[in-house]
C-alpha cells in the first residue's frame, strides 16, 4: 500500500533556463566563457542511425503484425509526462524516424505527481485520452500501478537485454536512470562540493555566509522525499550534513527552480537537482553554474514509463516503449539529457549515462531509488525528523 500522498505543489512547473538570461547574468558577473567543469564527456551527440523497418532477432516472430495495427492507429500519440520539451526532442525525433507513419506526438510537460492526478481523473469520467505515462515519482508510481485498470499488460522484448532495475514495476519500464546533483555558483562557492559531507563542512566553517544561501529540494512533494529518504535509508549518518545543510537552507518544490536562483545567486549550492534539468544552465551559463555528483551518495531515481490500459493507440505506444529502451531509443535519450543505462550508449556532451555515475561514485555510493510505497510510519519518522531541522 502507498502510505505517502502529496498535494500537487502550488508553485509554478520547473522550466529550464533560457541561453539569454543565462548570458545576460552571467556578463553582470562580469565572467568570461570559461565552460563548466562537471567532467561529462566533451563531445557533440553522434549519429543516431535509425534502422526503419529493421528489429532485432530477438524479437518475436511476428512483430511486424504490431507495426501493422500501429499503423493504423492513425499515427497520434499522447503522452503525459514530466518531462521537459529538449529531453524529448531527439526521442520523438528518432521515434519518426523509425515508424514514418507517426507523424503527430503530444508529449505534455506536467509535474511529476499530476501526471498520475490528471490520468486518475480522466478514468473517473470515462475520458481517458493519454497512451503513454512517463514520470519519475516513484512512490506515485507504486500506487498508481497498484490500481486496477491503470495500466496495459505489456513486457516489452528489450527487457531480457537491459538491466534488472530496467523493469520498475509490471507495466512500468525504465526510460533512463537520472543523478541527483549538487548544483553550485562557481563565483560564489569558489570550493567545489564533491559530497554532502564537504558542503556541510563549509557551512560549518562560516554559517554567517551561509544563512539561507542554499535551497534544498522540498520533501512535502513526493519527488523530494524519495530523494532524501532513500539517501538517508542507504546512508544513515549522511543525517549530519543534512542537519548543517539544513540549518541554512529554504525549501524549494523543482530542480527547474533551483537552478534558476543558484545561477542568478539567489543561493549558494543547491541540493539535489536533477541533472537533467540543471546541464542546459551549464552549458548556458559561461561557467557561473555547475553541477557535481555527491561521493558520499548519488540518488538515482529512474524515470518510469507506463502505457496507459485505456490508450487510444495501444499498438503504437508499445512501439513507443520498445524503442525508449531499445539501443536507438537510448542513444537518443542521451541526448536529450537524460541518463540512459543501457551498454553501448555513445557518450554525449552534458550528459550522463548511468555507467557514467557508478564510475564517478563508485557503486558502492550509487543509491538506486525503488519503485514501492513506504510504510506511514516511516514517512512520519522521517518528515518529522526533517521539519526540526529546518530553521
Amino acid at each position: 500500500m502507498t502510505e505517502l500522498k502529496t498535494a500537487l505543489p502550488s508553485r509554478p512547473r520547473r522550466r529550464a533556463v533560457m541561453a539569454a538570461g543565462a548570458a545576460a547574468i552571467a556578463a553582470v558577473m562580469g565572467l568570461t566563457a570559461c565552460g563548466g567543469n562537471s567532467g561529462t564527456a566533451q563531445t557533440p551527440a553522434p549519429e543516431n542511425s535509425i534502422a526503419a523497418g529493421q528489429y532485432p532477432d530477438y524479437y518475436p516472430a511476428d512483430y511486424k503484425s504490431l507495426v501493422a495495427a500501429a499503423e493504423k492507429e492513425g499515427g497520434e500519440l499522447t503522452i503525459y509526462s514530466n518531462t521537459d520539451q529538449e529531453n524529448w526532442d531527439p526521442v520523438l525525433r528518432d521515434f519518426k524516424k523509425k515508424y514514418p507513419f507517426v507523424t503527430k506526438i503530444s508529449a505534455n510537460n506536467l509535474d511529476s505527481d499530476e501526471v498520475f492526478q490528471k490520468a486518475l481523473s480522466e478514468k473517473a469520467t470515462n475520458a481517458s485520452s493519454a497512451d503513454v505515462f512517463v514520470s519519475n515519482a516513484a512512490g506515485a508510481w507504486a500506487d498508481f500501478a497498484a490500481r486496477k485498470g491503470m495500466l496495459a499488460d505489456y513486457t516489452s522484448p528489450e527487457l531480457a537485454k537491459l538491466p534488472k532495475f530496467a523493469s520498475l514495476l509490471p507495466g512500468v519500464v525504465a526510460m533512463s536512470a537520472d543523478p541527483q546533483t549538487i548544483a553550485y555558483n562557481t563565483s560564489l562557492l569558489t570550493e567545489k562540493p564533491e559530497s554532502l559531507e564537504g558542503l556541510a563542512a563549509q557551512v560549518k566553517a562560516k554559517p554567517q555566509d551561509f544563512e539561507n544561501m542554499i535551497g534544498v529540494r522540498d520533501t512535502t512533494g513526493a519527488f523530494g522525499f524519495t530523494m532524501f529518504y532513500n539517501l538517508t535509508e542507504a546512508k544513515p549518518k549522511s543525517w549530519d550534513s543534512i542537519a548543517t545543510i539544513l540549518s541554512a537552507s529554504r525549501p524549494e518544490t523543482s530542480s527547474g527552480t533551483l537552478s534558476e536562483k543558484v545561477l542568478a545567486g539567489e543561493y549558494k549550492a543547491g541540493v539535489l537537482v536533477t541533472a537533467a534539468p540543471a546541464f542546459p544552465v551549464v552549458k548556458n551559463s559561461n561557467g557561473l553554474f555547475d553541477i557535481a555528483l555527491p561521493t558520499d551518495g548519488t540518488v538515482v531515481i529512474p524515470r518510469g514509463l507506463g502505457i496507459s490500459a485505456d490508450a487510444p493507440h495501444p499498438a503504437t505506444a508499445k512501439l513507443f516503449q520498445d524503442f525508449v529502451i531499445s539501443q536507438e531509443g537510448q542513444q537518443a535519450v542521451l541526448e536529450g539529457g537524460l541518463s540512459s543505462y543501457r551498454e553501448g550508449v555513445k557518450s554525449v556532451q552534458f550528459a550522463l549515462t548511468y555507467q557514467d555515475v557508478v564510475s564517478k561514485v563508485g557503486e558502492d555510493n550509487v543509491i538506486m531509488a525503488p519503485y514501492e510505497s513506504v510504510p506511514a510510519d516511516k514517512v512520519k519518522a522521517f518528515t518529522d525528523r526533517w521539519q526540526s531541522l529546518l530553521k
